[in-house]
């Protein structure tokens, strides 16, 4: 089994959760519990710019934090090796439940719930339905990326379309089935 270590701690690796535009991330464990794990990757990206990644991570989840946005503790990071620790929030994606026909609208309450709270303070998150997680009918933003506010990149006009069985939705799955 391989293992990662981050300040002075190591841990399992379980499996290989996905890889994001800024990072590549893994359910690790240890003695007390499973975490994620987030390992920042340079690779290119068409559509985003980045800065510096791993302090981006880091200042986005003091900022959701204070907006209280529900999201995974940060447990730790090492700004040197890039990478960072987070709570394990086990439950199915968004995109699992859309996928599966099984999207409650209580779910799409609790985004604009959440929406409320980011538009009061100019800031959107990614949206997109791989990026929250439900656990005891509760949702969680797993990702810490956020941006300023602007309406193109809103919910209404951008995360929504992914949230349903649309064709956008429909277009996405049929290149990303579920396993």
């Amino acid at each position: 089994m391989d293992k990662i270590a981050i300040n002075n701690m190591t841990y399992d690796i379980i499996t290989f959760l996905g890889k994001g535009k800024g990072g590549c991330s893994y359910l690790v464990s240890d003695i007390n519990g499973q975490y994620v794990y987030k390992q920042i990757h340079h690779e290119p990206c068409d559509y985003y710019e980045f800065g510096n990644k791993i302090e981006s991570e880091i200042n986005d989840y003091h900022k959701l934090s204070l907006i209280g946005i529900r999201m995974p503790k940060l447990l730790s990071y090492d700004i040197n090796k890039e990478c960072l620790l987070k709570e394990y929030i086990d439950g199915p994606t968004i995109y699992e439940l859309v996928y599966q026909d099984k999207m409650k609208e209580s779910y799409l309450e609790d985004i604009r719930k959440m929406c409320e709270l980011l538009y009061q303070n100019a800031t959107n998150i990614d949206y997109f339905p791989t990026n929250f997680v439900v656990k005891n009918d509760l949702l969680y933003y797993i990702d810490y990326e956020c941006n300023d506010y602007m309406a193109e990149w809103n919910f209404e006009n951008w995360g929504s379309k992914y949230w349903t069985r649309s064709k956008e939705f429909l277009a996405y799955a049929k290149d990303h089935p579920i396993k």
